[in-house]
């Protein structure tokens, strides 16, 4: 296996701080805007993203992450993980902007979950996708709002994101 890495730490860093302009310039009232991570490594970017959002702009960021387990369509063939608990901000989600983070956009099927699991807690008003990598190769008709790179892959090459509150340091690589 060769792994090769396409984002260092301040790769990442600049890649949050741009996507948190965007963010800001698509959504310029923080009042009306929610961050929903999709655990793991979603659920903190989107606390990043928060957290630069605010400090951009001084309004505090409602942020929260939103576990998709039980709402894959994979759960048969074992493809699943250990649900984690959904945490919404005080004043939830309804009539808000909700941008949905992850850390790679592959196939769009933990997207659609997220969309189906966000249904069963509130009616935002505009759900947008921002995403640290897109490699493609989607199975349904998903794009992100806000891509922090784009990574054309192989089917056979893994992308593999590392965050320091997980796993110590701050890297994108591809591993074949």
């Amino acid at each position: 296996m060769s792994a090769r890495t396409v984002l260092s730490e301040s790769d990442i860093d600049r890649t949050l701080r741009r996507i948190a302009h965007e963010i800001i310039e698509a959504v310029p009232l923080s009042s009306e805007l929610v961050i929903l991570g999709i655990p793991t490594r979603g659920a903190l970017l989107a606390q990043r993203l928060a957290l630069l959002i605010t400090g951009i702009t001084s309004e505090e960021v409602a942020w929260g992450s939103i576990d998709v387990t039980l709402y894959r369509d994979d759960l048969a063939t074992g493809g699943h993980r250990t649900p984690a608990p959904t945490q919404l901000p005080p004043g939830g989600i309804d009539g808000k902007v909700v941008v949905l983070v992850d850390d790679v956009l592959y196939s769009g099927r933990t997207v659609r979950a997220a969309l189906d699991a966000m249904t069963a807690l509130g009616r935002p008003r505009i759900v947008k996708l921002a995403v640290l990598i897109d490699r493609g190769h989607r199975e349904l008709p998903i794009r992100a709002d806000h891509v922090g790179k784009n990574l054309p892959s192989s089917h056979g090459e893994r992308v593999t994101v590392s965050l320091r509150e997980s796993d110590g340091h701050d890297t994108v690589q591809v591993v074949s």
